[in-house]
C-alpha cells in the first residue's frame, strides 16, 4: 500500500486519482475535472503538460537522463547553474556581486540541510569555534529532514521528534504585514539586535523565508525587516540565509522575494517551481565569501555532501526551459494580473469567522478562527470543480501562473461560497 504524506493512514479510504492534466486542469479517473488552485504544492507554475517543457525533457532524455556529478560534469548542469546565478542577481548589481556558486540537491528540505551545513562549516573553516547555533523565525517551516525541523516551528511536523531536536534561537516576525510602518517593524528589529548582540559568538546563521512564511501559516511581513536583518547579520558576523523554496520564481510578485528588500543573503535555497513540478530538485546558492572558505589543500575543508541525483540532466533541461518561459512570456506581468484579481475577489469575502485576509503576488489567504470551520471544505471544493487543500485554519490559493481570469474567479468563487455556507447565508 502506498504511504501518503502528512496523513493518518488509518483514516485513508479512497483518494481521488489523477490520470491526466492540461494547463491548470486536473483530470480525475472518475471523470471529474478540477482547476488546480495550489499548483501541486506551489511547484506547477506553468500548469500541466506544457509543450515546451515536455519537448525539453524529451530532447534531453534522448541524449542521457542522468550522470553523477561526482568526478563528472555535463552541459545542462553548467548552463543551469550559470542561469541561476544570473537571475538571482539583484537589479543594478554588478556581475561580480551576488550569489555565484550553486550546489544542486534533490528536494527543498535537502537544499536547506545543505545551506545549514555550509553555514556551520563556514565558520569552522575560518578557524572560528562554537558558532553552530541557528536563528530562525517562529511559525517558519523549512522542511522535514532533521536539521530543517530544528529551525522550523510547527509542532505538527516536529512533535514526534522533539526529544532529539537540537533547537537554536527563535524570534517573532514583525507586525503590520508587507506594508508595515517603520514603527511597527522596529520592535522585531530591536529583538533581533538584542539577541545577536548577546549571542552572536554562538550563532552561525539566521534563516528566514523572506517576506512570506508559507506552510507555517502564510504570515507576511515587511521588507524593512529583511533590510535590517542584512545589516545586523553583517555587523555581528552571522550568515543570512533566505529559504526561497516556496517564494522564488515570481510567487511574491518579484522573481525572488529578496528583491522586495533589495538585499542579497549569504546563502539562498530554491526549489519547488525550480523545475516547474516536473521532478524534485533544489539548489543552494552562495556568495564568493562562503564558497571560498571551503577551498583548501585537501578534503578537510571541502563540503562533504553529494546527493546522487544532484544536477540530474533531465531536471536541468526542464529548469532551463522554465526560466526561458518565465522571461519570454513576461510571467511577472501574469503574477501582477493574478494578484489584482485575487485581491479584488477576497476583498469581497467577509464573515466574522475570518480572522485575517492576506494577499501578495500570486498568493491569497483567508485565515479562519479555527480549523473546524474548514472541515469538509476539500470535498465541497471538488464538487465545485476546484482543487484546494487548506492547512489548519488557513484557506489559501497559489495558482499556476497560466491560469485564466475565468478559472481564477472560479477558484475564488468556491472560497466565497464556502464562507457563505458556514456563515449561514
Amino acid at each position: 500500500m502506498l504511504w501518503y504524506p502528512y496523513t493518518q493512514m488509518k483514516q485513508v479510504d479512497r483518494l481521488p486519482k489523477m490520470i491526466a492534466g492540461n494547463g491548470v486542469i486536473m483530470q480525475l479517473e472518475d471523470g471529474r475535472s478540477l482547476v488546480d488552485g495550489i499548483s501541486s504544492w506551489w511547484a506547477v507554475i506553468h500548469g500541466y503538460n506544457h509543450p515546451r517543457l515536455n519537448a525539453a525533457l524529451a530532447a534531453q532524455a534522448a541524449r542521457f537522463a542522468h550522470v553523477m556529478l561526482g568526478g563528472m560534469t555535463h552541459g545542462p548542469a553548467l548552463e543551469w547553474a550559470a542561469e541561476l546565478v544570473r537571475i538571482t542577481r539583484l537589479p543594478g548589481q554588478e556581475a561580480g556581486e551576488g550569489l555565484h556558486h550553486v550546489f544542486f540537491s534533490d528536494s527543498g528540505s535537502i537544499g536547506v540541510e545543505v545551506a545549514l551545513k555550509m553555514a556551520i562549516q563556514y565558520w569552522k573553516n575560518l578557524g572560528i569555534q562554537n558558532k553552530h547555533k541557528i536563528l530562525s523565525l517562529r511559525n517558519g517551516y523549512h522542511g522535514d529532514t532533521f536539521k530543517a525541523m530544528e529551525v522550523g516551528d510547527d509542532s505538527d511536523f516536529t512533535r514526534a521528534f522533539s526529544a532529539v531536536l537540537h533547537r537554536g534561537y527563535m524570534l517573532d516576525i514583525p507586525t503590520g504585514g508587507f506594508d508595515a510602518t517603520p514603527e511597527q517593524v522596529q520592535p522585531a528589529i530591536d529583538q533581533l539586535e538584542a539577541l545577536l548582540k548577546e549571542n552572536h559568538a554562538h550563532i552561525a546563521a539566521f534563516i528566514v523565508e523572506p517576506i512570506v512564511q508559507c506552510a507555517g501559516g502564510f504570515h507576511i511581513y515587511s521588507p524593512l525587516y529583511l533590510k535590517a536583518a542584512r545589516a545586523l547579520c553583517t555587523q555581528y558576523d552571522v550568515l543570512l540565509i533566505f529559504d526561497e523554496v516556496a517564494t522564488g520564481f515570481g510567487r511574491t510578485g518579484k522573481m525572488f522575494a529578496a528583491e522586495h528588500a533589495a538585499v542579497t543573503p549569504d546563502i539562498m535555497i530554491v526549489g519547488k517551481a525550480l523545475t516547474a513540478g516536473y521532478m524534485g530538485h533544489a539548489a543552494t546558492l552562495s556568495t564568493d565569501a562562503v564558497f571560498n572558505s571551503f577551498l583548501g589543500k585537501d578534503d578537510e575543508k571541502a563540503l562533504m555532501h553529494g546527493p546522487t541525483f544532484m544536477g540530474n540532466a533531465l531536471a536541468c533541461a526542464v529548469g532551463l526551459e522554465s526560466i526561458r518561459i518565465i522571461e519570454s512570456e513576461n510571467y511577472l506581468e501574469k503574477v501582477a494580473r493574478i494578484h489584482a484579481i485575487i485581491r479584488e475577489e477576497l476583498d469581497a469575502v467577509n464573515s466574522p469567522a475570518i480572522v485575517s485576509k492576506r494577499t501578495l503576488g500570486a498568493i491569497g489567504v483567508l485565515e479562519f478562527e479555527n480549523a473546524e470551520l474548514l472541515a469538509g471544505f476539500k470535498p465541497f471544493a471538488m464538487e465545485e470543480g476546484v482543487w484546494l487543500r487548506p492547512i489548519g485554519n488557513i484557506l489559501y490559493l497559489m495558482p499556476p501562473y497560466v491560469i485564466s481570469e475565468g478559472e481564477l474567479r472560479k477558484v475564488t468563487g468556491v472560497m466565497r461560497r464556502w464562507v457563505e455556507k458556514i456563515s449561514g447565508k
